[in-house]
Formats: structure tokens, sequence, C-alpha cells
């Protein structure tokens, strides 16, 4: 009996050990947000997703324990629209300092080299991003014209560009920086294109070799081989610097999005694989959706029973609104919660809605219809 209690003793600890290494804590001080609430959130691939939060005392002090990722992932600490991004790749525990009036750039996070580096690639991005602004207002302002405006705004983020890929990118692959650095936009418009731009799906190929070696059963390794291997045969990248077999991506060739629908019920896209499917982002709260989804009717009407489907992805902020307008609609029809600020914007690289793509029987991104009048016509061809 003795033995029995020291053994069970003994696992207890062992199980109290392991669940303390599966464990890492994100704690602080915030100066100046008496009151205030700080959400504590994951920056998944399907969006953001909240872990916990906390009002904040007189101290400032907070504290939030989460289960440890397999690999590198990225989380942030927000109050209202002020936001620290972060990652994490281990049970460590991430300390962070910040004053409320400044609280997006005038923090610091306690000897992590990828935080620094994060933090550089954000204060860059909003240095940027005031450059562009000054220069819209210019624009709008009809002091400038506009091709001197598109000619300025192509230099500057160029030049961002390339700055970001030789110091970040190609100087550390294998790091979260530079996965981080892949996914920078100023306002809705994604600075690296994965799909289309030769350099970028470059750039895109080293950080998806490395990941892929270093974490090889992770999503995110797996997420961005799809983006770099589609980029690769949407340029027909013949001397590509990723050297991948295709059934290293995981099971579909496209960028998967797993929402709820009106019902509540969790719909993924590569669940619709052997039919041809109509990729659709949209809002309803807008004054092209009517007409929009008119036109989607008639395509869906004359091929539904030949293997089409829709998925229809809205951006609405108005949960309740969305539910009302797409409760009669015949197609799969999901929300983003997170609306235009979501991943999916990097992710598909839109920038503005309707955003219309069409995915083959074998569950690839096959191309992107930029007039509605077109989409018959593409979806003929597939089926």
């Amino acid at each position: 009996m003795k033995k029995t209690v020291i053994w069970a003793f003994a696992v207890a600890i062992l199980t109290a050990c392991s669940g303390h290494r599966q464990q890492f804590i994100v704690e602080g001080q915030v100066s100046g947000a008496n009151g205030k609430t700080i959400y504590f959130e994951q920056s998944a691939l399907n969006g953001i997703l909240l872990a916990d939060s906390a009002k904040l005392g007189s101290s400032g002090s907070f504290k939030f324990n989460h289960a440890a990722p397999d690999a590198p992932d990225f989380y942030r600490l927000r109050i209202e629209d002020k936001i620290i991004n972060f990652c994490v790749d281990s049970t460590e525990t991430i300390r962070v300092k910040a004053d409320y009036a400044r609280f997006a750039t005038g923090y610091t996070i306690e000897d992590s080299y990828n935080n620094d580096k994060i933090k550089e690639l954000s204060l860059k991005l909003a240095e940027l991003q005031d450059k562009v602004d000054i220069l819209s207002k210019s624009y709008d302002d009809n002091k400038i014209s506009n091709i001197l405006f598109s000619d300025s705004l192509e230099r500057m983020i160029n030049a961002y560009k390339e700055e970001v890929k030789t110091k970040y990118i190609y100087a550390a692959p294998n790091t979260p920086f530079a996965y981080y650095a892949l996914f920078q936009q100023v306002g809705q418009y994604t600075l690296f294109d994965p799909l289309s731009s030769k350099d970028d799906v470059k750039a895109f190929g080293a950080v998806a070799t490395s990941f892929n070696t270093l974490y090889p059963h992770s999503e995110r390794a797996k997420n961005i081989y799809n983006i770099a291997i589609k980029g690769m045969r949407n340029v027909r990248l013949a001397d590509a610097s990723i050297e991948v077999a295709d059934n290293q991506v995981g099971e579909t060739g496209i960028i998967d999005i797993e929402l709820r629908d009106i019902d509540g019920n969790v719909r993924k896209l590569s669940e619709q694989n052997g039919k041809v499917v109509v990729l659709d982002f949209t809002a309803y709260q807008t004054d092209f959706s009517a007409d929009h989804n008119l036109a989607l009717r008639e395509v869906y009407a004359k091929y539904a029973d030949k293997g089409l489907e829709i998925y229809q992805v809205s951006l609405d902020s108005n949960e309740h609104y969305w539910k009302t307008a797409a409760d009669k609609l015949p197609w799969i029809c999901v929300r983003e919660p997170r609306g235009v600020y979501s991943d999916l914007l990097n992710l598909y690289n839109f920038q503005s809605l309707p955003a219309v793509y069409i995915i083959n029987r074998a569950n690839e991104l096959n191309s992107r219809v930029d007039n509605i009048e077109n989409l018959e016509a593409a979806v003929k061809k597939l089926l």
C-alpha cells in the first residue's frame, strides 16, 4: 500500500510538471490604464480568437496563461484599438511593460529577440502608414496628380518591401519575425503578393522551406506551403527556390476556411472537394449586395445540380443583419466575426468587396473573377 501511494504521488507530480510545461504565461503592467480592459488574443489562421481578458486596476498588472503551441505562433494584447503583436515558441513567460498612451509603440517585451524584431517591423510599418496617409491627403486635396500619387505610392511600397526582404526575411527565413513580415499590410493594401508576384513568391518560398524543415507538422508551415506553391504555379516559377512535392502541402491546394453558418454549424471550405466552388467574400450591408447575390442566384440555379457550390463569406459587422439576409440563400453562408480585420484579406490578397474566386474539383484555387458578368463562363469551363 505504501509503494502504491508513493507511486501515485510521483505520477501526480509528473502530471503537474507536464501540465506546467504545456503552458506559457503572458504577464506585465500597463501604466495609466486604470479601469481599462486588456484583451489577450490569438492571431490564428482563421482569424483573431479571444483567449482571455482582464480589467486593469491602479497597478496596471495582468497575467494570462495559455496552452503552449507546438510551433511558433502569434498572439496579441489589445486595449481598445491599440495592439501589441508578439510571438510565442515555447513554454516561456512573456513579460510586457507598456504605457496606455503609447501602448502600441512604446512597449517593451523582456529578453525576446523575435519580439524585438516584430516590434521593429510594427514601428516601420506605422511610419510607412503615416507617409502613405500624407500622400493620400495631398491627392485628396488636389495637390498632386493621380499619376504622381500612384508613382510615389509604388516607390514607397517597393522601398519598404526591399528593406524588409533584405533585413528580415532573407536574413533569417527560419524565424517567426520573417513569417510575420510576409503578412503586413498598409490600410487594406497587402504589401506582399504571394499569388502573382514572382519576387514575393520567392520570399514566401524561403520562409516556407525553413518552416517546413523546422516544424513539419505545424499548421502554419502547411499553410504557407500552400500559399507558396499556388504562387509558384501562378507565375510558373521554373527556378523556384522552394523544392517540395505537392503531397507535402497537406490535403488541399487551397487556403482553407473554417467558419460557422447561420445555424452555428462549422463549415469548412475544403469539405467541398469534388465540386466546383465559387468562393465569394462579400458584405450584405452594402449597396452592391442585392444585385451581386441576384447574379450568383442565376448561376447557382443553372449549375447547382451539375456540381457547383457557392461558399459565401460575410464580412458584415452586424451578426443579426447577416443572419437575416442570408436566411433564404440556397448556398453555404458563413460569417467572419473579425470582418475587414480578418487575416483572410491577407491570405486571399483582396482589398475591396466583392471578391470572387473559383476553386476546381481538385480543391485548387483556379482563378479570380473580377467581373461578375464573367462568372458563368468561368464556372462552365470547370464543370
